[in-house]
């Protein structure tokens, strides 16, 4: 009885970052209980202010990294990856340590696993036993394992910066900054890198030792790959491959159905693209495995002897404990990413009173895909926002956008030399003044400038709920939140406590009321089919070949993944029983809808 390992025990799900600030310090909420999560790394400043509010809280010295220092963006990320660390590892001792003083806690870290009943009743049985403290201790040391603090950078967000008017070499660029943030910290954990391949950034990599196996395969700093499907993650790995460097997880994540930005595919379905993970999943360890073999050598560095682990995940829409244990089964996956329905849980993430009752109330019809985001990528967003409100006040005011005091997401150089954000005060006067010079009618007009005055300062928004619960004070006179809930948003509808949500992922409770929410797979599908029919109306009725070209393909890819879910739904007929003939109709309109959409349209581009 006595021997059940630790990694067996581990939770099957995770929490991905979410914002920049509602996950900023989950792990110090979440990680003593064995639940891993994912921190954003692009905003220094937040992180700098959480660094200085807890270590006032922790009466731990603290002294300001200013902008004024050298390197202060990666330093700024280094102390506060540090500061996180020591206190997740200091929560988890006095978690275990509290076992002989306040049971409770310890009772939570069991309560919350998947399955810890044995485990509980050998706990129980050494306590009663009287058994040594240090018995009890080495027991504890065995079976507990902490949640991993993992962070998150977006890869495209690697703007240059400048220094008395001088660029810097590019290892000041935002994300290289942050990736030798993480790289120079305590953490032993895994770097997400997400929104895909720069070949800069990833070359990058090759200068930290973190990054690279020892030969018995342990990697101190990790590298999550999220993906959007197979081919990209081959591509990917590959290229890392002939660094010397090992994908140890592969993410993935609906094209449509998640929060934040959403990078649609090419009409690529998640069942589809995890079936092909599962079918080629020792084809892809080994053709890398190879190629990181030979990297290894040509550097003289450690070669592990055997293949080294690799997992997959994913994540992205998933409601309700059927749908978790059928994605862990089926397509033998290691872990499933939770993150939007944790926007309802306080004692995980950061969310201000007005924005947590403006999720809790959120319907269907209130969740769409944004062009608020300067990015000029789809983004989740929910009507009714702080931030939104703050936005169209300033619009009213004759005075759109924002003053853009962080500079995060500058990418533009319309009307400037030097790269500006389009939801800046700046872009916006500008786009504002060639759009009065354009000859347009008032309709068309009118929709271009709600086009250019949707872009919101997300910099401030999605630090700003941190901001408030923090008690954190800044000079931006701007207090709205930007909020980035998926469209599993509608289906959840009270806040709940972080043990309330987990006994919901694990089906030991059941916290949704709605009984209209659709199958993830079948969400997701009409999400694609909305996406595909809002192309061809922004494409009005002149098609160039290209543009057909790729509405065909799209619609290939749909019809594709429809017919592979027709297929699974009959042969998993023990599974999904309640939604199952929901969902075998819903496929039938599907096909149907896309048979009537493309006819037409096939009929206008040919004219």
């Amino acid at each position: 009885m006595g021997n059940m390992k630790k990694q067996e025990n581990k939770h099957t799900f995770h929490i991905p970052v979410m914002g920049t600030g509602f996950t900023i310090d989950t792990p110090v909420k979440v990680a003593k209980y064995g639940i891993s999560s994912v921190i954003s790394i692009v905003d220094d400043i937040l992180a700098e202010n959480m660094r200085e509010y807890y270590s006032k809280k922790l009466d731990i010295p603290f002294k300001a990294i200013t902008n004024k220092i050298e390197d202060f963006r990666a330093k700024r990320f280094t102390e506060y990856l540090n500061l996180i660390d020591e206190i997740v590892k200091n929560k988890f001792e006095e978690l275990k340590e509290s076992y002989n003083k306040n049971v409770d806690e310890i009772h939570k870290y069991f309560d919350m696993l998947p399955d810890a009943a044995q485990l509980k009743e050998e706990f129980n049985k050494l306590v009663e036993n009287n058994e040594y403290v240090k018995k009890v201790h080495a027991w504890l040391d065995e079976h507990l394992s902490v949640g991993s603090i993992d962070v998150n950078i977006m890869t495209k967000l690697d703007k240059e910066n400048y220094r008395n008017n001088e660029k810097l070499p590019s290892e000041y660029n935002d994300a290289h900054a942050a990736l030798r943030g993480f790289a120079q910290s305590n953490l032993e954990s895994s770097l997400v890198l997400s929104a895909g391949l720069n070949p800069r950034l990833y070359s990058y990599l090759e200068k930290f030792d973190g990054f690279y196996p020892d030969e018995n395969g342990k990697i101190k700093k990790k590298i999550v790959l999220k993906v959007s499907d197979y081919r990209s993650a081959l591509i990917q790995g590959k290229f890392l491959a002939k660094k010397g460097i090992w994908v140890s997880e592969y993410r993935i994540e609906s094209g449509l159905n998640c929060g934040g930005h959403a990078f649609a595919s090419d009409g690529f379905l998640m069942g589809p693209i995890l079936e092909e993970f599962k079918n080629h999943k020792d084809a892809l360890i080994n053709e890398i495995h190879q190629i990181l073999v030979n990297a290894l050598k040509k550097k003289n560095k450690p070669v592990p002897q055997h293949a080294m682990p690799l997992l997959i995940t994913a994540q992205g829409g998933v409601g309700t404990n059927e749908e978790h244990e059928f994605l862990l089964d089926y397509y033998n996956l290691d872990s499933v990413g939770w993150a939007t329905p944790f926007l309802l849980v306080p004692e995980a993430v950061n969310l201000d009173e007005p924005t947590l009752e403006l999720l809790k109330n959120a319907e269907e019809k209130d969740l769409y895909l944004s062009g608020i985001s300067p990015l000029g990528v789809p983004f989740s967003a929910v009507r009714g926002s702080t931030q939104e409100k703050v936005k169209l006040g300033l619009a009213e005011k004759g005075r759109p956008g924002s003053s853009c005091p962080k500079k995060f997401l500058v990418f533009n150089t319309e009307f400037t030399d030097k790269k500006i954000c389009t939801a800046s005060r700046e872009y916006q006067y500008y786009k504002l003044k060639e759009l009065e010079e354009k000859d347009l009618t008032f309709e068309q007009k009118k929709k271009e400038e709600e086009k250019i005055i949707a872009k919101e300062c997300l910099c401030i928004g999605l630090a700003n709920s941190t901001k408030d619960i923090h008690h954190i004070e800044n000079n931006y006179n701007n207090d709205g939140t930007s909020v980035c809930p998926g469209p599993n948003l509608a289906y959840f509808s009270r806040v709940m406590t972080l043990k309330e949500m987990v006994d919901h992922i694990y089906g030991k409770i059941n916290v949704i009321t709605n009984k209209n929410r659709p199958n993830v797979f079948i969400k997701e599908l009409n999400l694609y089919v909305d996406y595909l029919k809002t192309k061809i109306d922004d494409m009005g009725n002149d098609y160039s070949d290209k543009q057909i070209a790729y509405i065909k393909k799209f619609q290939n890819n749909l019809v594709d993944g429809i017919e592979y879910y027709k297929n699974l739904f009959e042969e998993v007929k023990h599974k999904f029983e309640d939604v199952r003939e929901d969902a075998l109709n819903e496929l039938e309109n599907v096909e149907k809808l896309l048979k009537d959409l493309i006819p037409s349209f096939e009929l206008i581009g040919a004219k």
